[in-house]
């Protein structure tokens, strides 16, 4: 009996997901086990192994395609057994879920002039057009050829727009505007923005919009944490410890902090504020696709050498697109740090990840003058701490309390924490 392969759920707040390559073609056999096809979130990607053995029968979608996730996406079967017919993906606008339906198959059960993969109807939000009935290849081509879809008119049933209309563009039959793309003349380029970019650009602006945030800032004494950064670089070169980084030695004294100054480990939630008995680090990661914040949870469990292989992980998954959507959802986290230090920022202002009510800015360490402990002058590094907070959750007094306590914590920071 044919057996349908379905597209898994990754995540709570996954809906859909895009395939981007097949590693097996119609007519391929498969055994249990092997890989079927590879498909990704707007930050994370995977690969689907078959659960079943057979003959690869059909395939539903192409590489390109947005799939809402439970979809059938192919089907398993033996050699000559015929194929249900596959449920009719519908969906208005980008978060809509599956509905069903049926497609035509001919007698013999073989797929009548179009493939199942072109009958699939898409509901699209194109220009603000939520009633545009178009297949998914048919989508993925006026993409491709840079045309647009509001008064092209559909040829499939139902007036659907399908790859033949597409075609008909193309070749001059119908004419049509082209759609926002790459544009490059000699003055400039317009690149639309990917979905990564358009989810970040939304989450910030609404973070904005519906929080009162105050940043302030403070300077943290670095010569312990520099101290000890040189003998963790010796003992790493001997074999003796871990790459501690300066990074996880902020992230642990800010930890500290949170447990000491409880009410910054929060979220704001409206009527009430949600007080957190553990930390759910939030860490900001810079990838090629954008930034990331995945969640370290339970992070005050663990030792810094603990916190700085768990940073390291989450840091490797993030940058090779495996992380679990649910990490990189702001509400699992009870407070963010975000470190430009590497890159020679000097202050900053982070912006925080609704709902929680704050959000820590590491700048670079540079060289101030400051009173030595003889009573002379000279030049001391200090790293910037910027702390942006949520008004409507923390008062201004408390938030200094509790951006000093994290300078503190670095600068108290000491050797016996290491070997913890």
């Amino acid at each position: 009996m044919a057996t349908s392969v379905i597209l898994p759920k990754q995540g709570q707040s996954v809906e859909n997901c895009i395939i981007t390559e097949w590693y097996k073609k119609k007519g391929d056999r498969v055994v249990k086990g092997d890989l079927l096809f590879a498909y990704e979130t707007d930050k994370s990607s995977f690969e689907e192994e078959s659960q079943f053995e057979g003959i690869l029968l059909e395939i539903f979608f192409d590489e390109g395609d947005e799939v809402p996730v439970l979809s059938e996406v192919a089907v398993i079967g033996e050699e000559g057994e015929k194929i249900e017919a596959q449920k009719q993906v519908e969906k208005t606008g980008a978060d809509a879920p599956a509905e069903n339906s049926q497609n035509t198959l001919t007698e013999n059960g073989s797929v009548g002039i179009e493939t199942l993969a072109e009958t699939t109807v898409v509901t699209a939000a194109v220009n603000g057009n939520l009633k545009l009935k178009i297949s998914p290849r048919a989508r993925k081509m006026a993409e491709l050829k840079g045309i647009t879809l509001d008064d092209l008119p559909g040829t499939g049933p139902n007036g659907r727009i399908i790859v033949r209309d597409i075609d008909a563009v193309a070749e001059g039959t119908i004419q049509a505007a082209p759609v926002a793309q790459t544009l490059t003349t000699g003055e400039f380029e317009d690149k639309p923005l990917s979905n990564l970019r358009k989810l970040v650009a939304k989450a910030m602006h609404a973070s904005l919009q519906n929080s009162a945030q105050l940043t302030h800032h403070l300077g943290a004494d670095a010569r312990s944490i520099l101290s000890l950064r040189k003998k963790v670089k010796k003992q790493q070169e001997a074999g003796k410890a871990g790459n501690i980084t300066l990074n996880d030695m902020i992230c642990f004294a800010v930890i500290k902090a949170l447990k000491s100054k409880p009410e910054a480990n929060v979220h704001f939630i409206g009527e009430s504020i949600r007080i957190f008995r553990k930390v759910h680090l939030g860490i900001a990661v810079d990838t090629d696709r954008g930034l990331m914040v995945p969640v370290l949870r339970n992070a005050d469990d663990l030792s810094l050498a603990g916190l700085s292989d768990q940073i390291a992980q989450l840091a490797s998954a993030c940058r090779a697109g495996n992380i679990a959507p649910d990490l990189l959802q702001p509400d699992a986290a009870t407070f963010t740090v975000s470190n430009l230090g590497n890159y020679g920022v000097e202050m900053f202002t982070p912006v925080i990840n609704l709902p929680q009510a704050a959000i820590l800015g590491v700048n670079t360490i540079l060289e101030r003058p400051a009173r030595m402990e003889d009573g002379t002058f000279g030049f001391v590094p200090f790293l910037g701490l910027s702390l942006t907070y949520d008004h409507r959750a923390l008062d201004g007094g408390p938030a200094t309390v509790f951006l000093a306590e994290i300078k503190k914590e670095i600068e108290q920071f000491n050797h016996e924490i290491i070997n913890q």
